[in-house]
C-alpha cells in the first residue's frame, strides 16, 4: 500500500463514520496526509487527522482516532493502527507490504504514479519566448497529463528551430497569445523561469533539459563557459549521471541474472539469519560470510519508492519539475548501495533473497526510466 492508497483509505473510512453516523462532520477534507510518524509515534505511517475532526464532530481528538482505528484495523494491508499523544494514529502495514509495493511498480511500469486525480481539468500554461521557459512548459504538461489534466501550451512566440530539434519541444505551440488572454477554460499558468545564462542547445537533448530543469524556476541554471561540462561529466558530482547510470545498472542486472538463470520475484530481501558474527555484528547468511544489511539499507528506498506518486502530483500542482528532478536523484542515491547485493557472487546459488532484490532493482529502475520519461530525458539501456 503506497502512502497515496493509505491517506484514501483514512478519507474512505472517515467518510464511511459520516455516512453512518458515528461522526458529524459537515464539511469532509478533501484529502488526508500520511507521513512517517514523529517523535513518540510508531508504526510505518501516522497522520493528524483526528485532531482535524475533533471541534467539527464535537468531541475529542482520541475518541475520534479511536473511532477511525477500529475501522482501519479492518482493512487489508493494515496490520495495527495505534493512538498515541493527543489523537494521531499510527498506521502499520502488513508484512508484504514492500512486496505488493514492487509488484504494483512492476505492474503499472513507467506509468507508476500515474492518476486521474486531475481528470477533467484544463490548465492553460503560457511560455514566453524563451527556451527555459518552452522547456519548462514542455516537463509540467507532460507530468499534468499524467495526473489526467489537459494541459493547453501557448508562448510567446514560435518555438526555435533548435529548441524543436535539440531540446524537443513541441513544433505546434501556438504563439503570440500574451499571458492573462487566454480562453478561459480552466486555471491559467503563466510559466516566468529566471533565463539560461547562454544558449543550451550545445549540450545536447538530454543534458540540456536536465540542466533548466533540474534547478528550481527561480534559480538560475549552471549553463555557459565551463559550468556547462558539469552536466556531460560521467562522474558521481554529475546528478543526471548518477540517475542514469542507476537506471542502466538495474537493467544490466537484469540482464545478468538472466544469464545466471533466475528473474526477479517481490519478497524478503535477505536469507534468513544465521548466528552472530563473533563479534556479536550478526546474524550472518546461513552461509556465514557476513553480516546482513541488505534489508535496512533498502527501507530508505522503499519509501522513495512508494512516495513516488506524491511527487508527481505534488509536480503537476506546483508546476514544479525540480520537485521530480530531485526525487529522481534521491532514488538513484538510495537504490545504490544495493546493487552489489543483488546477483550472488562465486558460487553461491540465486536464492529467494536475490530474486527479490531483483524485484526491487527492477521496479526502482522502473521508476527512475518513467521519471526522466517525464522530464523528456531518455534512460539508457546501456550507459
Amino acid at each position: 500500500m503506497t502512502p497515496v492508497e493509505l491517506s484514501r483509505t483514512v478519507l474512505h473510512a472517515v467518510r464511511r463514520a459520516v455516512d453512518e453516523g458515528e461522526l458529524a462532520v459537515a464539511v469532509l477534507p478533501e484529502r488526508v496526509v500520511v507521513a512517517p510518524p514523529g517523535p513518540g509515534g510508531c508504526g510505518d505511517y501516522a497522520t493528524s487527522v483526528a485532531l482535524q475532526l475533533a471541534r467539527p464532530a464535537g468531541q475529542p481528538a482520541p475518541a475520534v482516532a479511536e473511532l477511525l482505528r477500529t475501522r482501519l484495523l479492518r482493512t487489508d494491508g493494515i496490520s495495527d493502527v495505534v493512538v498515541t499523544g493527543p489523537g494521531f494514529l499510527n498506521i502499520s502495514l502488513d508484512g508484504d507490504a514492500d512486496g505488493r509495493l514492487v509488484r504494483d511498480i512492476l505492474r503499472a511500469g513507467p506509468r507508476y504514479g500515474h492518476s486521474d486525480t486531475l481528470a477533467g481539468q484544463t490548465v492553460e500554461l503560457h511560455a514566453a519566448h524563451d527556451a527555459r521557459a518552452v522547456v519548462l512548459m514542455d516537463a509540467v504538461a507532460r507530468v499534468l497529463r499524467s495526473q489526467g489534466a489537459r494541459p493547453r501550451l501557448t508562448c510567446a512566440g514560435p518555438p526555435e528551430d533548435a529548441w524543436v530539434r535539440i531540446l524537443g519541444v513541441p513544433s505546434d505551440i501556438p504563439s503570440d497569445i500574451p499571458a492573462g488572454t487566454g480562453t478561459g477554460i480552466g486555471t491559467e499558468c503563466p510559466l516566468r523561469p529566471v533565463p539560461a545564462p547562454a544558449d543550451p542547445t550545445p549540450l545536447g537533448r538530454d543534458a540540456a533539459r536536465w540542466a533548466l530543469l533540474h534547478p528550481a524556476p527561480h534559480d538560475r541554471p549552471h549553463i555557459g563557459d565551463s559550468q556547462s561540462e558539469q552536466h556531460l561529466a560521467q562522474r558521481e558530482t554529475n546528478p543526471l549521471f548518477r540517475v542514469r547510470y542507476a537506471h542502466a545498472r538495474t537493467r544490466a542486472l537484469l540482464r545478468n541474472a538472466a544469464d545466471l538463470g533466475f528473474t526477479p520475484e517481490p519478497g524478503p530481501l535477505t536469507s534468513e539469519p544465521g548466528p552472530l558474527t563473533s563479534e556479536g555484528e550478526g546474524p550472518l547468511t546461513p552461509e556465514g560470510d557476513g553480516p546482513l544489511t541488505v534489508d535496512g539499507e533498502a527501507q530508505g528506498l522503499i519509501q522513495l519508492l512508494a512516495d513516488h506518486p506524491r511527487v508527481l502530483a505534488a509536480t503537476a500542482a506546483h508546476r514544479a519539475p525540480d520537485r521530480l528532478a530531485r526525487h529522481l536523484v534521491a532514488v538513484a542515491d538510495a537504490l545504490a548501495p544495493l546493487l552489489p547485493s543483488v546477483l550472488p557472487l562465486g558460487d553461491e546459488k540465486p536464492s529467494a533473497a536475490h530474486r527479490a532484490r531483483l524485484a526491487l532493482a527492477e521496479a526502482a529502475g522502473t521508476v527512475l526510466a518513467g521519471g526522466l520519461s517525464l522530464l523528456g530525458i531518455d534512460a539508457p539501456e546501456h550507459l
